[in-house]
């Protein structure tokens, strides 16, 4: 498909934005319920959402999308509250309290899913798409809901900035303070279920999880700052949004929901591997420059202990290429060659600035205790 062609198809737009706002409100969103220790919040309130999601169809007899959102609001806000009750009033931890509240809600859910299939109501096609997701089913009315629901959370957010930063990474501080703590935890907990409505018509109540533990996941390899954090996240969000829907645009027959899914979890492994200072390879490469340092003042400390001795592992390709290093830096010069059986033995021997930096190694080996 030609690009202008694309860019102007009603639909691709409409998924667009959708996946846009999508990834604008899950990724902030999905920063705190990470750094709380909650990932699965988001599992349990996009499957408690699903409930909500039938009552509404029940009560209205259509899928109208404030019915729906309204609906999965109330149902996924009751289990994140029955959540936060749990751990509060019993000896619960919160993945208890979050598995219990998801298994029963989704159960509820699945019976009365199969209750409307069941009345064999003509209105009720399409409604298990919310299962999975049905982003060429967004319409333009439905974005301007889905960002008025992302406009007013990202408003309540920027207000109670403090002192949701301040509950996220020290609780008892800032109950010590006198902060409400417990509304303070409930109001973030129901922004998160905002989050999750807002990606229901997109990804679906089984997938939209991951859209709230993705983009943070990632965001947090790349920023120590929560704000960074939770900018970075967004970018994420609507990166992996905007990607999955053309994806999904370009190759017809494939689901746009489980699209983005994959592109915010390939982009989670790029982070894990590739992010400066807590990236996989970062750690091995810190490991190996750890390694080459200590072999380095190994070989200095030995050659001013021992400086006639010429042991056989000098030879060895590792350990040649210190010693070679070692020479450009001017700390050793090279004596003589000797063979010795069918091995060829190098003779090395400090410099007067060799000399000097052995010395402070020697004195830093001997001043740590063994």
């Amino acid at each position: 498909m030609p690009l202008f062609d694309l860019l102007s198809d009603y639909t691709f737009q409409n998924v667009v934005m959708g996946a846009s706002l999508l990834g604008l409100i899950s990724g902030p969103l999905g920063c705190f319920a990470v750094l709380r220790r909650q990932s699965l919040l988001g599992d349990a309130i996009s499957h408690a959402a699903l409930p909500g999601i039938c009552l509404s169809f029940i009560i209205t007899g259509s899928r109208d999308i404030g019915g729906i959102i309204v609906g999965s609001l109330a149902t996924g806000s009751l289990a994140a509250l029955t959540m936060l009750m749990l751990t509060r009033m019993s000896r619960l931890k919160t993945d208890a309290g979050l598995g219990i509240c998801l298994s029963i809600f989704f159960a509820v859910g699945i019976v009365l899913l199969t209750y409307i299939q069941n009345t064999h109501n003509a209105s009720q096609g399409g409604l298990e798409a919310f299962l999975f997701g049905q982003a060429a089913a967004t319409l333009r009315s439905d974005l301007w809901v889905m960002g008025g629901i992302t406009l007013i959370t990202l408003l309540l957010l920027a207000v109670f900035w403090k002192q949701a930063k301040l509950v996220t990474f020290d609780a008892e501080y800032a109950r010590t303070l006198g902060m409400p703590t417990t509304a303070i935890e409930a109001t973030l907990t129901t922004m998160v279920a905002l989050a999750v409505v807002v990606g229901l018509q997109m990804v679906g109540v089984i997938l939209m999880a991951a859209m709230i533990v993705a983009p943070a996941a990632a965001a947090r390899q790349w920023s120590r700052h929560l704000g960074g954090m939770l900018v970075i996240a967004a970018a994420i969000g609507i990166v992996s949004g905007v990607s999955g829907a053309t994806v999904s645009t370009l190759s017809r027959g494939l689901a746009t929901g489980p699209l983005i899914v994959l592109t915010a979890t390939t982009i989670v492994l790029i982070s894990l591997a590739l992010a400066p200072g807590r990236g996989l390879l970062w750690g091995l490469a810190q490991h190996y420059q750890r390694k080459r340092a200590l072999r380095r003042q190994q070989l200095l400390y030995a050659f001013y202990k021992h400086p006639s001795a010429t042991p056989r592992y000098y030879n060895t390709l590792g350990v040649r290429l210190i010693l070679y290093r070692l020479r450009r830096q001017g700390y050793l010069t090279q004596q003589s060659n000797h063979e010795t059986g069918s091995q060829r033995i190098t003779r090395w021997k400090l410099t007067a600035r060799g000399y000097e930096e052995a010395k402070k190694v020697v004195a830093t080996f001997e001043a740590t205790p063994s």
